[in-house]
C-alpha cells in the first residue's frame, strides 16, 4: 500500500543552526592554527547576545567575539531591526581549558592507539534513490532552502526576506518504496513587515509557487517529474513571521541533529556534531559510517543500507559494527557476513578515520548548514587570521566522507565485477 514520509530542513539563518556555524567556524579557526587542538564548543545565541561556552586544549589563541561576528554577518543578520546584529550584539566567551581527565582518555603514546573522545553509538546511512544516495525528502527539504536563500541574497525577484526559514516535504511512496510524487510542501520564510497580513500571505505564497518552485524544477530537472498540480502547499501557515531568528527563538548549538543528517530514514547515534574536533567520536565516526554506506551502496551492495558502530571512551577498537541492508542485499551473504566483510575493509579506530577523512584540517563550517551528508566533496582554499595579525592560507578537501573513493576495494572484497 502506497503510503506517505516526511523530511524537514532549517536555513542558515534558523537560531539553532547560527549556533551550530559559530560552533564550527571556531573550530575551524582553533584547527587552521593548531591542527592537534582538542575542542568541544557550544553556543547559545538569543536576542543581541552569543554565549560562547566550552573546552579547548590548544596552542592557537583566537578573538572568538569577532569570529562570532563574522559568521552572523555572512549569514546576513546586518540590520538593527532583526534585533540581532552582527556588530552590536554582544559576544560572552565561556571557553575553558579541556579537562585532563576526559583527554588522557584520547591521547597515547602512538597515534594510532588514540581512544575514542566518548561513548556511544553513530549511525551512516544511504540509500539509491538519489544520485547522491540521500534520502530524496530530506534532499528536497534542503534544496528549496538554498534556493530561497540564494533569492534573498540576490534581492531582485523578491526583496523581503529575512535570513530564518524553515521547509518540509512530504513524499508519496509506492509498493516498491520508490518515491512517485510531492504530496505537500511546507515552507516558513522570515519577512519584512507588509502594510496587512492578507497582502504580505498572497505575495509571499505567490512568490514560493511563481519563483521559487520553477527555479527548483529548473536547476534540478530530476526532479521536476515529482512536482504536479495536486501539492498541498502550506506557507507561513501560522501568518506573519517578522520576528525570528535568534530574537524569534533562542538557538543552541546540536539542536537540528535530523536536519543534519538523514531527515528521519535510516537513524540517528547519541550525539551532535558541530563543535566537536575529530577526536569526537561523535562526529567523526558519523561521518566514517556515512563514507560505508555510500560506497556499499554505490558499489552494488545493496540498495539501501545503515550501518552502526559503538565505541567506549579512551579505547581504541570499536565495541562493533552493525549492518543492516533492510533485506537489498544484491549478494549471497548475510547483513552480519557484510559486517564481517566490511571491518576488514574499513579501520574504524578514531585515528585511522582522521587520517583517511582529513578531518583534522578547517573543513567544518561548510557542513553546519543545509546537512552534514550528501555534499559534494570539494577542494578549496581557506584564509584564517589570528589576533596578532598572522595569516594561513590552506587548500583544503570538503566532505571527504562523501568520496566513492572505496568503491574498487568493496567491490574486490565481495566479488562484484
Amino acid at each position: 500500500m502506497p503510503y506517505l514520509f516526511t523530511s524537514e530542513s532549517v536555513s542558515e539563518g534558523h537560531p539553532d543552526k547560527v549556533a551550530d556555524q559559530i560552533s564550527d567556524a571556531l573550530i575551524d579557526n582553533f584547527l587552521a592554527f593548531d591542527p592537534n587542538s582538542k575542542v568541544a564548543c557550544e553556543t547559545l545565541v538569543t536576542t543581541g547576545q552569543v554565549v560562547l561556552a566550552g573546552e579547548v586544549k590548544s596552542k592557537a589563541y583566537l578573538d572568538v567575539q569577532e569570529i562570532a561576528r563574522g559568521v552572523i554577518r555572512k549569514i546576513g543578520y546586518t540590520k538593527s531591526e532583526y534585533m540581532f546584529e552582527a556588530n552590536s550584539c554582544g559576544v560572552l566567551s565561556a571557553i575553558h581549558e579541556q579537562s585532563a581527565d576526559i583527554n588522557q582518555g584520547v591521547d597515547r603514546k602512538t597515534k594510532e592507539e588514540q581512544g575514542a573522545g566518548d561513548q556511544g553509538m553513530m549511525f551512516g546511512y544511504a540509500t539509491n534513490e538519489t544520485e547522491d544516495y540521500m534520502p530524496l525528502a530530506l534532499d528536497l527539504a534542503h534544496k528549496l532552502l538554498q534556493e530561497l536563500a540564494a533569492l534573498r541574497r540576490e534581492n531582485k525577484q523578491i526583496k523581503y526576506l529575512r535570513p530564518d526559514a524553515k521547509s518540509q516535504v512530504t513524499l508519496e511512496y509506492n509498493d516498491d518504496n520508490v518515491p512517485v510524487r510531492i504530496d505537500a510542501i511546507v515552507i516558513s520564510t522570515q519577512h519584512d513587515d507588509f502594510d496587512t497580513e492578507a497582502k504580505m500571505l498572497a505575495q509571499i505564497k505567490n512568490d514560493i509557487i511563481d519563483i521559487l518552485i520553477p527555479r527548483i524544477k529548473k536547476k534540478y530537472k530530476k526532479y521536476a517529474r515529482l512536482f504536479n498540480d495536486k501539492i498541498k502547499y502550506h506557507i507561513n501557515p501560522t501568518g506573519k513571521f517578522v520576528i525570528g531568528g535568534p530574537h524569534g527563538d533562542t538557538g543552541l548549538t546540536g539542536r537540528k541533529i535530523i536536519v543534519d543528517t538523514y531527515g528521519g530514514k535510516g537513524a540517528h547515534g547519541g550525539g551532535a556534531f558541530s563543535g566537536k574536533d575529530p577526536s569526537k567520536v561523535d562526529r567523526s565516526a558519523a561521518y566514517a559510517t556515512r563514507h560505508i554506506a555510500k560506497n556499499l551502496v554505490a558499489a552494488g551492495v545493496c540498495d539501501e543500507v545503515l550501518v552502526q558502530v559503538s565505541y567506549a571512551i579512551g579505547v581504541a577498537k570499536p565495541m562493533g559494527l552493525y549492518i543492516n541492508t533492510y533485506g537489498t542485499a544484491k549478494i549471497d551473504l548475510t547483513d552480519g557476513e557484510i559486517s564481517k566483510v566490511v571491518e576488514g575493509i574499513f579501520d574504524m579506530r578514531p585515528y585511522f578515520i582522521e587520517q583517511r577523512l582529513k578531518l583534522r584540517t578547517p573543513i567544518y563550517s561548510e557542513t553546519a548548514a543545509y546537512g552534514h551528508m550528501g555534499r559534494k566533496p570539494q577542494i578549496v582554499e581557506k584564509e584564517f587570521r589570528s589576533p596578532d595579525g598572522k595569516v594561513v592560507k590552506k587548500k583544503v578537501e570538503l566532505f571527504t566522507w562523501e568520496k566513492l573513493d572505496y568503491v574498487p576495494k568493496v567491490k574486490k572484497a565481495f566479488g562484484i565485477k
